[in-house]
């Protein structure tokens, strides 16, 4: 009787454990531009902690394929702050340059995307006052172009650069990861780079389609990549030798944008139509316009993929919206203006996307 007994209170603890296991839907980091990083368990949906990234300003970020480092950009100090998700402490600060804005990371490296000529502040509208007085002076400055920063995680350094164009947004890597699409949104296109030697294979010139390229996405099959136009009010979509195939229209200013797991439908954050914008990927039929709130701008998804956690920076809050029903089911308050969020385990979403 011993003996059974001890079987069945083994087979029950080992059931929990499991259980317990299987409940654990992960974290979600998010970059918070008035100050560091929060952090929210996705059980609860609730905020269990902030990152002092030790430096102002952080924006983009990404986590390692085993979730144990947290890389972020961090503005105003022209860095990247190395962290430990253990601990949630900074391990290391790499110089990379100034104005760092978009991280993403692939095996030990991480990309990040800076500006050795900003002056702060986003490109004026295109066509005005301001954006042809800002084309002058870039001419007479010889204005250097974005760059993206190539940094060794193991040996904590930056070891080189890719030469983008002129304020460089977005990074993707396509398919076989053997290429570097990035979009530039001061001079409207989308370049594509070797990511070994990081020479410009094309150019992708946007203007007539719309201006200020800013997210890119490419499809879980690795045969299209989709690309927002800030001040076009659509999508671009390229096949996979990057060849334009259609556009598509979006709410006002889209800027995130990403696949679901399955490739089977584009999500689009509409930046000033404050909705978050859901389409058929094979037919691109806009299926549902979700009300958001102001300045939505990066979105993931959680892990199991229920649902979508989109950052709000001027509604103080971070958006979960149900991913089936497409309906916002709760804001977890945010007063620090959140910027991006990824998770882990890793997610698809507007800055990451799931190994």
């Amino acid at each position: 009787m011993k003996l059974k007994h001890l079987i069945i209170t083994l087979a029950v603890g080992l059931t929990f454990s499991i259980n317990a296991n299987a409940a654990d839907r992960g974290k979600a980091y998010v970059s918070n531009q008035d100050g560091g990083v929060s952090i929210i368990d996705i059980n609860t949906l609730s905020t269990i902690g902030n990152i002092d990234v030790k430096g102002e300003g952080p924006r983009g970020l990404a986590v390692t394929d085993d979730g144990k480092l947290l890389v972020v950009a961090t503005r105003e100090n022209g860095s990247v702050s190395i962290i430990d998700t253990a601990t949630n402490e900074v391990i290391k600060q790499i110089p990379v340059g100034k104005n760092p804005e978009f991280v993403r990371v692939r095996g030990n490296f991480a990309f990040v995307s800076y500006e050795p000529s900003a002056k702060g502040g986003p490109p004026p509208v295109p066509g005005s006052a301001a954006a042809k007085e800002a084309e002058k002076a870039a001419k007479d400055d010889d204005e250097e172009p974005a760059r993206i920063g190539i940094i060794d995680l193991n040996l904590g350094k930056k070891v080189r650069e890719i030469i983008g164009g002129p304020e460089t947004e977005g990074i993707e890597f396509s398919a076989d990861g053997k290429q570097l699409v990035i979009t530039n949104e001061a001079d409207n296109t989308v370049t594509v780079h070797n990511l070994k030697t990081g020479k410009l294979i094309k150019t992708i010139k946007t203007h007539k389609y719309g201006d200020r390229p800013r997210g890119v996405k490419v499809s879980p099959d690795g045969k299209t990549y989709v690309v927002t136009l800030e001040y076009g009010n659509k999508f671009l979509v390229l096949n996979k030798n990057f060849k334009v195939l259609r556009t598509v229209d979006t709410g006002a200013t889209p800027y995130g944008i990403a696949y679901d797991r399955k490739g089977e439908r584009i999500f689009v954050a509409a930046n000033k139509a404050k909705t978050l914008e859901v389409f058929d990927a094979k037919t691109y039929a806009k299926i549902k316009e979700v009300a958001t709130g102001n300045r939505c701008w990066h979105f993931s998804f959680t892990p199991d993929d229920k649902e979508i956690l989109l950052a709000c920076g001027k509604s103080d809050a971070i958006y979960v919206i149900d991913a089936e029903k497409l309906e916002v089911t709760q804001q977890i308050e945010n007063k620090k203006m959140p910027w991006g969020v990824v998770t882990y385990p890793k997610s698809a979403g507007s800055l990451d996307k799931p190994l």
